[in-house]
């Protein structure tokens, strides 16, 4: 039996660098270099307790999946760099992290959360809809990907956090 365990570690830790790399290699895949003139400038203490947090989830000692979050304002948390290794997609693992990310974020003080993806990214759509976010923008009929990106091509999404969505959503 596989053990799976949630793991607290800092955006430099040199083990992430596979899964980051992943990440980012599917962003370029889908995006090209859409995204390359918004370049966002990322500050490691964003992500730092007690205001922030990077989290890993390890399945055998190996990182299959990671989400972190960082203050957006004084009661709302952006959750950042959700994503899951592609080769063990469609297990729930993004959820996993969704809800654990929720359960620390609610814990550290926050009572909201913003999040983002691409407009390429329909099941990070689903995903976000299907867990209670409320999109910030005008959903497509069917939630597919967009062809015409919308603003600046991120699709934003908000979300209360309390501990009965919490509780339940567990």
């Amino acid at each position: 039996m596989s053990e799976q365990l949630f793991r607290e570690v800092s955006p430099e830790a040199p083990e992430l660098q596979p899964i980051l790399t992943g990440l980012f290699g599917e962003y370029t895949a889908r995006y090209g270099a859409f995204f390359t003139s918004q370049k966002e400038v990322e500050l490691t203490e964003w992500y730092l307790p007690p205001r922030g947090l990077f989290i890993v989830l390890e399945r055998d000692g190996e990182i299959i999946a990671m989400g972190a979050y960082k203050p957006y304002d004084e009661v709302t948390a952006e959750f950042k760099r959700i994503w899951t290794r592609s080769d063990l997609r469609r297990q729930g693992l993004a959820l996993l992290i969704l809800q654990e990310l929720e359960r620390r974020a609610l814990r550290a003080g926050y009572q909201r959360v913003f999040l983002t993806t691409g407009f390429r990214q329909p099941e990070a759509v689903k995903l976000y809809i299907g867990h209670g976010y409320q999109p910030q923008f005008a959903l497509l009929e069917d939630m597919e990907v967009y062809s015409q990106p919308p603003h600046d091509g991120r699709l934003r999404f908000l979300k209360v956090i309390d501990v009965h969505s919490v509780a339940q959503a567990s």
